[in-house]
């Protein structure tokens, strides 16, 4: 079972590469990122020890998507998507937050709720909800992005405050972050689905505010079925969901959840299959595209070579 786990180019013009829990990132001169979305898989901050076919192109194919697809709400950082695993994009300052926003209550959203805890990111909920149900209107819950280790929920007020971000434009983070999820929620309906919850990274290049990295992808987002989800929410039943959940879910139920002195389980080729298949059936549900299987035979020296014929023009 073939997946791309890892790329060890040397790109002309390359200045610094990073490798993060699924993609490389290669600096070319000082204002180009070429980001290659590797089948790693990552769950509780954790890479898990087998790669995952077809993922990495799943992630970058649906991140072209929606990114096309929004540009007219917030500029982007993409200049070329050159191969199925491959973007290359304008170099920007990251935010140091995640902007995440949820619709309705659901996983960590969940996990607090039923702790007791009736504010998230200094932000309240309601009494009464049940998981899976609607808040009032969507909130709007950032982390702060850890370099190593777990990102950490943070509010508006010590975002501000702490100077992460300046006022002005954390409240245009918040503008955009709450204009990408109606027109990702609007998309999604038309697909039969639910946007639930999801986040943004955006970057700052010469003074613009542009949305980078991944978007609506699986691995940042969560989607419920449309179809049955009254029923369910009505009888109590849990929902039918398109995320990386069932993963996390999987490690969960073998002992796992990235803390210390726990063993990461095996995965079979068929637990791999099935997360690949899985990951598949998502992007054909969520753009509403047929999925092209690229040959995973020799994938590296495919995607060297587009990236460079890319960077020369």
């Amino acid at each position: 079972m073939n997946a791309l786990t890892a790329t060890q180019f040397q790109l002309p013009g390359q200045t610094a590469f990073y490798k993060g829990k699924v993609r490389d990132v290669y600096s070319i001169g000082d204002d180009k990122l070429v980001m290659v979305v590797s089948d790693r898989i990552s769950a509780f901050d954790v890479v898990l020890p087998r790669g995952i076919p077809f993922k990495g192109q799943v992630l970058n194919q649906v991140a072209a998507h929606f990114l096309e697809a929004t540009k007219d709400l917030v500029p982007n950082w993409v200049l070329d998507v050159p191969d199925p695993v491959v973007t290359i994009g304008r170099r920007c300052e990251p935010y140091k937050v995640e902007m995440v926003i949820r619709g309705y209550l659901s996983g960590h959203a969940w996990r607090e709720y039923q702790a007791g805890r009736r504010v998230i990111c200094g932000v309240a909920m309601p009494d009464g909800l049940r998981e899976s149900d609607p808040f009032p209107e969507p909130i709007i819950t950032p982390t702060t992005k850890a370099a190593v280790g777990h990102d950490e929920d943070i509010s508006r007020e010590e975002i501000i405050s702490r100077g992460i971000v300046a006022e002005e434009e954390y409240m245009k983070l918040e503008a955009y972050t709450r204009a990408l999820y109606k027109r990702g929620q609007e998309m999604a309906a038309k697909q039969g689905l639910i946007l639930v919850d999801t986040k943004y990274e955006f970057g700052n290049a010469a003074g613009t505010i542009y949305l980078m990295d991944e978007i609506h992808t699986p691995d940042s987002s969560r989607y419920f079925y449309a179809d049955g989800y009254e029923e369910r929410q009505a009888k109590g039943e849990a929902q039918r969901q398109l995320s990386k959940e069932f993963v996390r879910q999987w490690l969960i139920e073998n002992g796992f959840m990235g803390k210390d002195g726990q063993q990461i389980p095996v995965m079979s080729d068929d637990f791999v299959q099935m997360v690949s298949d899985r990951y598949i059936e998502l992007y054909e549900k969520v753009t509403g595209k047929t999925f092209v299987r690229q040959d995973l035979n020799g994938v590296e020296a495919r995607v060297e070579r587009n990236i460079r014929a890319a960077l020369a023009h």
